[in-house]
């Protein structure tokens, strides 16, 4: 059962508005696809959020992986698919470039 989002997103589950991002709103947006954020996601999101701020981009997966000292293929291993995509959808970031 999916919870009802208390944000505006967009067809792709994206924030429409990234001032509306909190760790709750987080949280809801992982629910929606039946997904839970463990501390280990919640740092993944809050690093990407950092790297995003200082640089003005979504980090490149291995860009990323290297920043938080982990092998792609974990974060591949815990997201179960496009790690960055869901990091970038759950920290209301934009959504990375080379994503489809």
């Amino acid at each position: 059962m999916s919870a009802q989002l208390s944000v505006p997103t967009d067809g792709e589950g994206f924030l429409v508005n990234r001032d509306d991002w909190s760790e709750e709103v987080a949280r809801q947006l992982a629910q929606a696809e039946d997904m839970e954020i463990s501390d280990e996601i919640m740092n993944y999101i809050l690093e990407a959020r950092r790297m995003y701020e200082e640089d003005g981009v979504v980090p490149p997966i291995r860009k990323f992986a290297k920043s938080m000292g982990v092998d792609s293929k974990h974060l591949y291993d815990v997201f179960m698919k496009g790690p960055m995509k869901l990091i970038c959808k759950w920290g209301g970031l934009p959504k990375p470039t080379g994503c489809v």
